[in-house]
């Protein structure tokens, strides 16, 4: 009797488990469903307001900014293209084209300024060749000015090159772009903030100075720049002694 009673009980368990499992299929397929539907609303809307303006997100750096954080707080990745789940390229031609366009310039500039900065440019001189490239203000100025996040999205379509182009930042929080595959090492970045400070200028006696260093550390750092690396040039006809100039940390006019 008793095995008879344990073995009903069982066969009653074996159903409701079914039976919750069967409920429990049927609430997620329809959560799925609903899921589905809502992302096919929300996709719609975005695309709508995203053709609705076009040309404010094109033409205005600010807003182009508001819109790509937007997107980037909700999870999607404007530059990703369809095969990649993407619908910029497809609702958007013009502004992914304008990404794309402004990667190649990138290149170029960088490619074009290698020889004098051993392939590192302060971001504010890239994009002030940018703007002077394309007639353009810079940075909020200007129609279709150029912003540092405009830059950052444009080198992400460049990652696929392996080339080394990143945006890099140095001791005092500016930002750098480099473009060639090597690793800046932490004395050479702060190497590079104090140039910065000293208009391009740096020596041993700076970095001393400035950042308490020993000598030889200081002089092991600026020969890695200049020997190892190309980041800087040598001056030996200063009269302080020999010093160094640094072209990305140095302004430009041309």
């Amino acid at each position: 009797m008793h095995r008879g009673v344990g073995l009903a009980a069982f066969d009653r368990q074996t159903q409701s488990l079914q039976s919750y499992a069967a409920l429990s299929s049927t609430l997620s397929q329809t959560h799925l469903t609903s899921l589905h539907s809502q992302l096919a609303q929300f996709r719609t809307a975005l695309t709508r307001f995203a053709s609705s303006h076009r040309d404010e997100i094109r033409k205005d750096p600010a807003f182009r900014r508001a819109f790509q954080q937007m997107c980037s707080e909700i999870g999607v990745d404007p530059l990703a293209g369809p095969r990649k789940g993407g619908w910029w390229a497809e609702f958007l031609p013009d502004l992914s084209d304008w990404t794309y366009e402004l990667g190649v310039q990138i290149v170029d500039v960088c490619v074009s300024t290698r020889e004098r900065n051993g392939g590192v440019i302060e971001m504010r001189e890239l994009i002030r060749i940018l703007s002077k490239l394309r007639g353009v203000g810079q940075q909020q100025g200007g129609d279709g000015g150029i912003t540092e996040d405009d830059v950052a999205r444009s080198i992400k379509t460049l990652v696929p090159l392996n080339a080394g182009y990143e945006i890099i930042q140095i001791a005092d929080g500016k930002k750098m772009v480099r473009s060639v595959v090597k690793e800046l090492d932490e004395d050479q970045a702060v190497a590079l903030s104090v140039a910065q400070a000293l208009g391009g200028f740096i020596d041993v006696s700076a970095l001393v100075e400035a950042q308490g260093w020993t000598r030889e550390r200081a002089e092991t750092a600026l020969e890695n720049m200049l020997l190892r690396d190309g980041l800087c040039w040598i001056d030996e006809q200063d009269e302080g002694g020999v010093s160094y100039w640094v072209p990305s940390a140095m302004e430009w006019s041309d």
